[in-house]
């Protein structure tokens, strides 16, 4: 019999608010991309000539998705046109009120997507190229390893002996939690999956979600994370948006190769400046790294160092062009205002006493001596003022 082949994916969440964007296209957008890798995903299973797809947890974002992003998700998984399997995660949990529970999705998955099957009960199911062992969160956090009713031998009893046996799983691995916890994820430390049981058991693969980027616990244990990234990088280790194909067979050791899907490339930049003509460096970096595909990033920018007032505004507009330009910004904005001596001169040297008194004032505090950042605040609007009344300070 040759390998069942297919294809592992989880973390789709669906209908993401991404409530930190405060562009209301922007946001859109970055719920769209979810949405339109799900194409991504269709297409490998093709290539691959998949028998399934598998989802491994969090297909949608919350239980109260709205029913514009449920009829989507249900029309992009019909065009698979390969059987698709679910279990609920944490996000999309099961139970009385989850959304597989609602009449609206059940109408548009039948009208939609049959070939759509959500597992909601831990008990073998039977396919004709596979067994499937799915362990469903029916609540957001679970006492206990929602895969412990596998251990139990009894599990196993009647199944047939040539098919390969996949888990479905979501939740944390014990070395998981901690050493890979997700940056404002408060599941990190909860659906805790014990991955010496998992060894132990008589599967062949185990599909495992939660994890947002690929990554491999065991040797038939894999999170194949994200196949949309969702959130900013924190090290290299983290590999989100991809899928992962699978050839598996019974007694054997899976053969797993990653598939990249992912739709917007989210980076992280940081940037001290040096001087006022480092903003000329800062564009030139710009335009170098993400210039080419500026709408399909998203970039966490930090920024450190020192500026003139003038190069200080000339950043603002800078950062107003990159803000419409990329997919999103982030600027994380530690530049402190450090008038040039032209400057300075121009400021406290004024005719007008009150002026020069004033600016002597704020030069002080944002040396340090009071609030420096509102000083650097008032200097900037103080300079500005006097360029517009007389064509400079």
């Amino acid at each position: 019999m040759s390998d069942l082949v297919f294809v592992h994916s989880a973390d789709w969440q669906l209908g993401k608010p991404y409530g930190q964007v405060a562009d209301a296209d922007k946001r859109a957008a970055l719920r769209r991309a979810r949405l339109d890798v799900l194409a991504h995903i269709a297409e490998v299973a093709r290539r691959e000539d998949a028998a399934f797809v598998v989802v491994s947890g969090d297909l949608f974002d919350s239980i109260t998705v709205d029913r514009s992003t449920v009829s989507a998700a249900c029309a992009a998984i019909g065009r698979m046109q390969v059987p698709v399997l679910v279990i609920p995660g944490n996000h999309d949990h099961g139970g009385p009120g989850s959304v597989w529970e609602q009449e609206f999705f059940r109408r548009e998955r039948e009208a939609l997507a049959p070939n759509l099957r959500v597992l909601l009960e831990p008990a073998p199911v039977v396919l004709e190229g596979a067994v499937v062992l799915p362990c469903p969160l029916l609540h957001r956090t679970v006492i206990g390893d929602p895969a412990a009713w596998l251990q139990d031998g009894a599990v196993y009893d009647g199944l047939p002996p040539d098919l390969p046996r996949i888990v479905l799983a979501h939740g944390s691995t014990r070395s998981f939690v901690g050493r890979w916890a997700e940056e404002g994820d408060d599941s990190a430390a909860t659906n805790l999956i014990d991955p010496d049981r998992l060894q132990s058991i008589p599967v062949d693969y185990v599909a495992l979600g939660d994890w947002h980027g690929t990554f491999c616990v065991g040797e038939r244990i894999w999170y194949s994370g994200t196949p949309e990234p969702d959130r900013f990088p924190r090290g290299e280790d983290q590999d989100p948006g991809n899928v992962l194909v699978v050839r598996a067979a019974r007694g054997e050791v899976p053969r797993v190769e990653a598939d990249r899907t992912a739709i917007l490339d989210w980076r992280r930049m940081a940037f001290e400046f040096t001087d006022d003509p480092s903003l000329d460096r800062l564009q030139e970096t710009l335009e170098t790294e993400v210039g080419g595909h500026a709408q399909e990033t998203v970039l966490r920018l930090e920024l450190s160092g020192a500026l003139g007032i003038e190069a200080r505004e000339a950043l603002e507009r800078l950062l107003e062009s990159w803000e419409a330009r990329l997919a999103w910004l982030k600027a994380v904005d530690r530049v402190v205002v450090a008038p040039t001596g032209e400057e300075v001169a121009a400021l406290t040297g004024r005719d007008d006493p009150l002026i020069a008194s004033v600016a002597a004032s704020l030069l002080d505090r944002a040396r340090g001596a009071g609030d420096p950042e509102m000083a650097q605040l008032a200097l900037r609007l103080l300079h500005g003022a006097c360029v517009a009344e007389g064509g400079g300070p």
